[in-house]
């Protein structure tokens, strides 16, 4: 229908909720020719294109009317109407909701936006089809709800490439030297009026500019060129500038857009070499000649990235190729710019940092992307720091079909995402969660909220505050065989991963036993997503981890990290039938003669009140200064028992963390150093009292507790 070869979003609505190829659809007004359809745009020059296009494939010169502007039709029938005209005209058209057979809404992706709601809610089509290049909006909108959240049919840009139906492109990315992290961030773009005063009092960019597409291109005198720009103001600047070097050029803007036809005919026939414009090219204009693209700013949203990329890649005679010049500065960690590399590579089941790392192999045929060195290590920190909101996450997931060959699951989509963690997907929601939202999915009737608010919360609040390999193991085979509880089975993790998901005791989870508590966790779609996030914590585990001796049916292991409330579960304190409530940091175990320190290295005064300050270190990898309770004393009581603590085979256990939360506001959770044993002691009220580890303290945490003793 279009030979514009975008992508396409094809769904119907209506009872058989049927879906059709846009291909196919002339094949339908040929076989039903008093079909009534209806045409959606909102430009004026797509509505023309689009008739064009349906009068070549109708063979019939009289198909369709135009309603846009001051052109009205004479019937209903077949109409290519502006959704401008559409809003102020329904109410008029006094139409039944099924009165059009067919209806196609084209660049589709502006669905979104209120001013297309009249149109889906007025009308019942047999048909609806939505046709655009960008299904997948980073706005955090979602356009498939309107099409039963399927592409039916789609032809992204490096298939079409790959396919000949457009013509290949060479892209260089050129660092142009400027620093836009300063410039203010809002709405998910840069401040307009910002950075046209970065880039209009800027010569050297200019220079940079002039010299790069001189450098790039065969012969300044012969390109046909788009420059896009930020504002009026930067065109009419780059207009000035160029024009002083000689190079024949103009600019088109929206002040003189009645100017349009002439000028783009200025720049099809080589009467000018370049053309400045600003947001004027972006959708349902196509000049086939055009073989060079300037982009002077950043381009924020994908979709109007694509729309610009495509303005050179129509093919034409004595076309080769269309070269892109894309001028890139210091970007702030909003920018996207893994998405847009992601775009013109196409599906690849690698991460895009090593597609431009290796050269972008990947390529569509025929294609170059080229990054200087500083360039590209420009963009890789960029892509490190990129910020990770829910809007960027749901718009990763719902491109990840286009970009890969892999299922959708939680592990292939950090594998293509690597700048995407676990903790990212978790501090925002839970993975099936996001899913659902991005796919527009009910949530799994299986899992009830209370099992699903009970997945999240031990994943978010407990998993990803352990490392230890023989629990997350020991989870993993319990939810391999469905939570079925088998006596052979270690209890106490058993009783551990009851109090991770419910975190009650039995009774109040209205639990007559350990084994009804875990069976009501077997949910199909969610031990999907369990085994999967157990899987990446257990496989980034990379330092020994050692049973406690002397310690029978303990399973905390020497090195390994874990909540509070697991320690619990390990030494006793909490059971099935109690949840114990110690949040101190000295925990007395009587019935056990066990003593629990838990320490913070970096105490924050926000969490930790001025008596509770403790000065706490590693002196060596095998000593640990440590500062006990205010009232301690060594003549008597608690402090005494400190100095006296092997006479009556008092055992003490050190579990030591780094913070209180980590950089997700995450609660951290607490290295189990061993059993430890006194040394000595100065002062009073508080004591320091020097401990000697069984075991020396791992690695990980030596540098950290020791960079402390000088604080």
């Amino acid at each position: 229908m279009h030979n514009r070869y975008r992508n396409l979003v094809v769904a119907a609505t209506g009872t058989g909720k049927t879906l059709i190829s846009a291909f196919d659809f002339a094949r339908l007004l040929k076989a039903k020719p008093d079909a009534k359809f209806l045409y959606i745009a909102h430009r004026e020059e797509i509505l023309r294109q689009a008739r064009l296009a349906y009068q070549g494939v109708l063979k019939n010169s009289g198909f369709g009317e135009l309603w846009v502007g001051n052109t009205k039709p004479q019937h209903y029938n077949q109409l290519f109407m502006s959704v401008q005209t559409a809003n102020s005209q329904l109410s008029n058209m006094r139409l039944s909701a099924d009165f059009y057979d067919y209806i196609v809404i084209d660049e589709v992706h502006h669905i979104a936006a209120s001013s297309y709601r009249a149109v889906l809610d007025a009308f019942d089509p047999e048909i609806l089809v939505g046709l655009t290049a960008t299904p997948e909006r980073h706005d955090g909108s979602d356009i498939l709800n309107d099409f039963c959240g399927v592409i039916a049919a789609e032809l992204r840009l490096p298939e079409a490439i790959n396919r000949r139906h457009l013509c290949p492109f060479q892209y260089f990315a050129v660092d142009d030297d400027t620093d836009l992290r300063d410039i203010s961030w809002k709405q998910g773009r840069y401040d307009i009026a910002q950075l046209t005063k970065l880039y209009t009092h800027n010569q050297a960019r200019v220079e940079k500019i002039y010299q790069s597409l001189a450098e790039t291109v065969t012969e300044l005198s012969k390109i046909k060129a788009l420059a896009f720009c930020v504002s009026r103001e930067h065109a009419a600047y780059m207009t000035k500038q160029f024009l002083i070097k000689n190079v024949r050029c103009d600019i088109l803007t929206s002040d003189n857009s009645q100017e349009r036809q002439a000028k783009q005919q200025a720049l099809r026939s080589g009467e000018i070499n370049v053309l400045f414009v600003v947001d004027i090219f972006n959708e349902g204009v196509d000049i086939p000649e055009v073989d060079t693209l300037l982009f002077l700013r950043p381009t924020e949203s994908l979709t109007i990235f694509l729309q610009q990329l495509g303005r050179g890649l129509r093919l034409a005679d004595d076309k080769d190729c269309c070269t892109v010049l894309d001028f890139v500065g210091n970007s702030r960690p909003e920018y996207d710019f893994s998405q847009k590399f992601r775009a013109l590579v196409g599906k690849t089941n690698q991460a895009i940092s090593r597609e431009i790392q290796q050269g972008f192999p990947h390529a569509p045929l025929g294609c170059r992307i080229e990054l200087t060195k500083q360039t590209q290590e420009l963009i890789l920190r960029n892509i490190r720091q990129a910020t990770v909101n829910k809007n960027r996450l749901l718009g990763l997931i719902r491109s990840f079909d286009s970009h890969s060959d892999l299922p959708l699951a939680l592990q292939n989509f950090l594998k293509l995402n690597p700048n995407v963690s676990l903790e990212d997907v978790y501090k925002i929601g839970s993975w099936s969660e996001l899913v659902s939202a991005a796919k527009a999915n009910e949530v799994g009737e299986a899992s009830s909220e209370s099992v699903r608010k009970a997945y999240r919360r031990a994943i978010n609040t407990r998993l990803l505050s352990c490392d230890c390999f023989g629990y997350l193991s020991f989870l993993r085979q319990l939810c391999d065989q469905h939570f079925e509880l088998t006596p052979e089975m270690d209890q106490t993790m058993a009783l551990m991963c009851h109090y991770d998901f419910w975190q009650c005791n039995g009774d109040k989870g209205e639990f007559a036993s350990l084994q009804q508590s875990l069976k009501a966790l077997d949910n199909d779609e969610l031990r999907g997503e369990l085994s999967d996030v157990l899987t990446l914590l257990i496989n980034r585990i990379h330092h020994e981890q050692l049973p406690m001796p002397s310690m029978v049916g303990n399973p905390l292991q020497l090195h390994a990290r874990y909540a509070r409330e697991q320690i619990l579960v390990g030494f006793g304190v909490s059971t099935f039938e109690k949840q114990s409530t110690a949040r101190e940091g000295v925990l007395v175990i009587q019935d056990q003669n066990i003593e629990l320190l838990f320490v913070t290295l970096n105490k924050c005064e926000k969490q930790f009140s001025p008596t509770t300050m403790y000065h706490d270190y590693a002196i060596s990898e095998r000593l640990f200064h440590w500062q006990s309770q205010n009232s301690a004393r060594p003549e008597r009581g608690k402090g005494l028992s400190y100095i006296e603590q092997a006479e009556p085979g008092k055992r003490i256990f050190l579990f030591v963390r780094e913070q209180a939360e980590d950089e997700n506001r995450r609660t951290m959770g607490f290295v189990n150093f061993g059993e430890v044993r006194y040394v000595s002691h100065t002062g009073s009220q508080p004591m320091s009292i020097t401990w000697q580890l069984d075991y020396p303290m791992p690695t990980f945490l030596w540098k950290e507790a020791a960079k402390l003793a000088s604080a």
